[in-house]
């Protein structure tokens, strides 16, 4: 395995190796010294031509804590604004050294191209590209979902038989495409909930269950309820008719999360607009694992970058 691009590409037994290893990985939060020797010598670049918090720094701390050289390049401000193409721009950086580069993209399949266009022989991570996919995003929310549920006896668990919903703006979410593939290669039941305007032609083939009412999903009781942020920025043309529709027919309202089973866990992607997909109430609430998915995306991009780039070079040793 040289590139996560999709979840699509791990079957059930990658998957479950990537959630082990980032649970030995969240081991190390509790050392005086989080740092492991791993890619001492390596170089991670994040090249990020999209803006981003949460997965940049994610990436940024799972490299450093793995004892990695990092190297952040926006595109903002750089040559990529002054016309220069996505293959001058990676083998500039592969020239600089780059064991691995960490991609996030607006334009669906860029992360393929750099993988396997020819142009640069460095490990490619896949951290969102356009509409496609974000594979990282999803292992940790998977990786959330079983520790969450399972606790200390998580390791080597898939999610057989939970039920998991996801609901909101499914046709331009990357984060629902990658759960669907990965939760559902993980043995799980995954229902999608959303207007029929933010649905994506061919979802009859996905392997999921549709709603378009919310409370009808939230009946089939639910081991986790995944809300996804409207995404504002990539809509031309009008998908609902007003925020306020949207929040009441398709919201995790104060009141439906009072509704929730005791043991169903409330999960966003983030950044979260509070009052339209989900209630203060909801996210704020013990059912929410919002600050754990931030966390364990750490572990979680730790694991990845240890099987990528000194997976092989481990185990041989």
């Amino acid at each position: 395995m040289k590139h996560l691009l999709s979840t699509r590409d791990l079957d059930r037994d990658t998957a479950v190796r990537i959630l082990d290893i980032a649970e030995e990985m969240s081991r190390t939060a509790d050392r005086a010294v989080r740092k492991l020797p791993t890619l001492r010598g390596k170089t991670v670049v994040n090249l990020f031509f999209e803006d981003s918090t949460r997965t940049r720094l994610s990436f940024e701390s799972a490299a450093k804590r793995l004892s990695a050289d990092v190297i952040t390049f926006s595109a903002k401000g750089s040559s990529v604004s002054k016309g220069e193409s996505l293959k001058d721009t990676a083998q500039t950086l592969e020239a600089m050294g780059a064991d691995a580069i960490v991609v996030r993209h607006g334009v669906s399949g860029a992360a393929e191209l750099l993988a396997h266009a020819g142009w640069i022989d460095a490990t490619i991570v896949n951290a969102g590209d356009g509409t496609h996919e974000h594979p990282t995003q999803a292992l940790l929310d998977a990786y959330t979902i079983r520790s969450r549920r399972f606790g200390d006896d998580a390791r080597g668990r898939d999610l057989a038989g939970l039920r998991i919903v996801i609901v909101g703006d499914i046709l331009h979410s990357r984060v629902a495409r990658s759960n669907v593939w990965l939760l559902t290669a993980l043995g799980a039941h995954v229902h999608l909930v959303a207007p029929r305007t933010l649905l994506p032609s061919g979802i009859s083939t996905w392997p999921v269950t549709v709603h378009e009412s919310l409370d009808d999903a939230l009946d089939t009781g639910p081991d986790a309820v995944m809300m996804l942020r409207i995404q504002s920025e990539r809509m031309h043309d009008a998908y609902f008719p007003s925020e306020r529709e949207y929040a009441r027919e398709w919201g995790l309202t104060a009141e439906r999360a009072t509704r929730l089973g005791p043991d169903t866990m409330v999960m966003h992607p983030g950044p979260m607009n509070r009052g339209l997909e989900i209630s203060s109430v909801a996210a704020d609430s013990p059912a929410s694992t919002v600050l754990d998915q931030v966390s364990n995306g750490v572990f979680v991009r730790m694991a990845v970058l240890y099987l990528l780039v000194a997976g092989e070079s481990q185990e041989e040793s």
